[in-house]
């Protein structure tokens, strides 16, 4: 005669049970913490100095988790400039839109650009615009497509001030904002390369001066 076996208590069936497998590895890295890290580092070192192998120690993610998180190389600069740019205009954008005086508003707006230009742990990064994505914009239509964007928006946001500051008796009728705009423009330009090259800041902040005397006139 076989014994029929009992089934097995609700209490050994719980022991029993087994946590079902993850698929795949558990995301060990922030990607937004992990792009910043790559900005970082292709504003150092530009595009075609930066290995995958750099990549990949600065941000703690393996090549397959850098491909899937955010595409190959080129596409992971063009993200890290995107994040660049989106991080300068947001630290612009109440500078540009507060009222205030003309010539406080362009002090403001280029000791602002100062503090972005010589930051870095390693010395002053530049402004990725000039320094690395103009180089790359020369072979790749896309990447040159938004460095003209870049350089058309900030135009633009240079010439409405100078258009608001003239209707409010600011600058004489015969004032060009737009040509004031491209002056404007082109001295935070200056100075972005001049901080990478390691110009000291009041040597900066001098030209800075001058380009303002020029442009609302200097002081009495």
């Amino acid at each position: 005669m076989v014994q029929k076996s009992k089934p097995p208590s609700a209490a050994n069936e719980s022991e029993r049970r087994v946590e079902p497998k993850r698929r795949g590895r558990p995301r060990a890295y922030e990607p937004d913490v992990a792009l910043g890290k790559a900005l970082d580092l292709f504003r150092r070192q530009g595009f075609a100095a930066t290995s995958l192998d750099d990549l990949s120690e600065a941000t703690g993610m393996n090549r397959p988790s850098l491909y899937g998180a955010f595409g190959d190389k080129r596409e992971l600069y063009i993200k890290s400039y995107q994040r660049y740019r989106e991080d300068a205009r947001a630290s612009m954008t109440a500078i540009f839109r507060e009222e205030m005086p003309l010539r406080q508003r362009l002090e403001r707006i280029f000791a602002s650009a100062l503090d972005i230009y010589l930051s870095g742990d390693t010395g002053p990064r530049g402004c990725f615009t000039v320094v690395t994505a103009a180089s790359e914009a020369v072979g790749d239509p896309e990447i040159r497509a938004m460095v003209l964007d870049g350089l058309t928006e900030l135009d633009k946001a240079f010439a409405n001030c100078f258009r608001r500051a003239k209707e409010k008796g600011e600058l004489p009728e015969s004032a060009d904002p737009a040509a004031l705009a491209q002056i404007a423009s082109a001295t935070v330009h200056t100075v972005a390369i001049r901080s990478r090259a390691r110009v000291p800041r009041k040597e900066l902040e001098a030209i800075v001066k001058g380009a303002i005397d020029v442009m609302v006139g200097a002081r009495p």
